[in-house]
């Protein structure tokens, strides 16, 4: 095979790298924009919605509680 065969599946590598790249961060970003990640003003509007009124420590409690159950 001849020096520019190999310099050609070299740079369709490169390039299928760098699309695969660009479209999982476009997925990804699609993702967090229609499913955002739950914060501490989403917990204290859902409580209050519940018919509790949220103190900082509950809504504290609650974030650790989160975020426990995502490192899993």
């Amino acid at each position: 095979m001849p020096w520019w065969g190999y310099l050609l599946i070299v740079i369709a590598l490169l390039g299928g790298i760098a699309i695969g790249f660009f479209l999982a961060r476009k997925y990804m970003m699609d993702y967090l924009k229609k499913n955002p990640p739950i914060n501490e003003q989403m917990i204290r509007v859902m409580m209050m919605q519940m018919g509790q009124k949220p103190s900082q420590k509950k809504i504290n409690q609650m974030m650790n509680m989160i975020n426990k159950q995502q490192q899993k």
